[in-house]
């Protein structure tokens, strides 16, 4: 075994939550201490850096989380981290209890973080990304992303049932403020007859001519998919319902109950890869590298290269979603 780098390191999920950050948390720790290194978890993410909320993590400390989801870690909203003088702070109390190394699990928002942290000490820094939206660039798929594409899917295919028995058009909104992402993967497996996403800009009149085409060729019920960064269900609903007046028009706002949940074997075995994979860059003194998943590979991807590409919705989903649900 390599002679270690780095002797102690700290762990933290700043930030959404997304299902598999146990996962990920589990697999950091345990490969940190098969190296032979000491493992700080801070909870409540950069607000428990501010204030010393840090503790040590043993093998017990992750015993019976790799099905559960959120993060025992805990996160928390943190402004105030954007203050350097605040992050001086944090620095301090890493560096009061030997900590040499970091780990950030999170989204963007905490990679961008992360990367301000490595420009700003000597800390080694590696990010794990986590995020349900998928919006981070280079990596194919983030930890929890899955959990709730199939979360999603589940909930869609019950009230489809419904929609059936009563002839009725669902709007289902889902998360994805910035992005359509999350929304297309679930209105492509979903079946949707129209997805609506922030990327692409809307016609509400199209798409009511379309659920019309689609009745008069025998269809009595419809699925829409709206990502809540597009239109808010309600909001359309009150656009739609007008131009399809003698059909009922119902919604159903998803909201939270996506990131949640136990993280599928997807978001598992993402996390236990890219978990173990950021210790070990950590231990060969590497430093500013997010662990992306290409292909069946974990790769190291500069936080420079990450920070300055946009991940973009494939479009191609959207026209298949819409040849498929004619």
């Amino acid at each position: 075994m390599p002679k270690n780098k780095i002797d102690t390191i700290a762990v933290l999920t700043p930030g959404g939550d997304a299902p598999g950050m146990n996962t990920a948390i589990r697999a950091v720790v345990r490969t940190a201490i098969s190296y032979g290194l000491k493992v700080f978890g801070i909870h409540k993410g950069w607000h428990g850096m501010i204030t010393g909320q840090i503790k040590e993590l043993n093998l017990m400390s992750v015993g019976g989380i790799i099905n559960r989801g959120g993060t025992m870690l805990h996160t928390h909203r943190c402004p105030e981290f954007k203050e350097k003088k605040m992050r001086q702070i944090a620095y301090k109390n890493l560096s009061e209890r030997g900590i040499d190394g970091l780990i950030v699990i999170g989204g963007d928002g905490s990679l961008a973080a992360a990367n301000v942290v490595a420009q700003e000490t000597e800390f080694l820094v590696t990010h794990i990304p986590a995020s349900i939206d998928n919006d981070i660039s280079c990596t194919d798929y983030t930890i929890g992303f899955d959990t709730a594409v199939n979360t999603a899917l589940e909930a869609i295919d019950k009230i489809r049932d419904t929609a059936a028995s009563h002839e009725r058009v669902f709007i289902v909104e889902v998360m994805g403020r910035r992005h359509g992402i999350l929304a297309l993967e679930v209105g492509l497996v979903a079946g949707a007859e129209v997805i609506v996403i922030p990327e692409v800009k809307y016609n509400v009149k199209a798409i009511a001519k379309r659920i019309l085409d689609g009745r008069e060729r025998g269809k009595t019920s419809f699925i829409i998919v709206v990502a809540e960064g597009a239109i808010r269900a309600h909001e359309f609903a009150k656009l739609l319902d007008p131009k399809i007046k003698d059909m009922d028009v119902r919604i159903s706002v998803l909201g939270h109950m996506q990131r949640g949940g136990s993280p599928t074997a997807i978001s598992r075995e993402l996390a236990c890869k890219t978990g173990a994979c950021a210790v070990e860059c950590l231990v060969q003194g590497k430093s500013r590298l997010m662990m992306g998943a290409v292909s069946e590979d974990i790769i190291e991807v500069p936080f420079a290269k990450v920070l300055k590409h946009k991940k973009k919705a494939d479009l191609r989903q959207l026209r298949l979603a819409e040849m498929l649900a004619i």
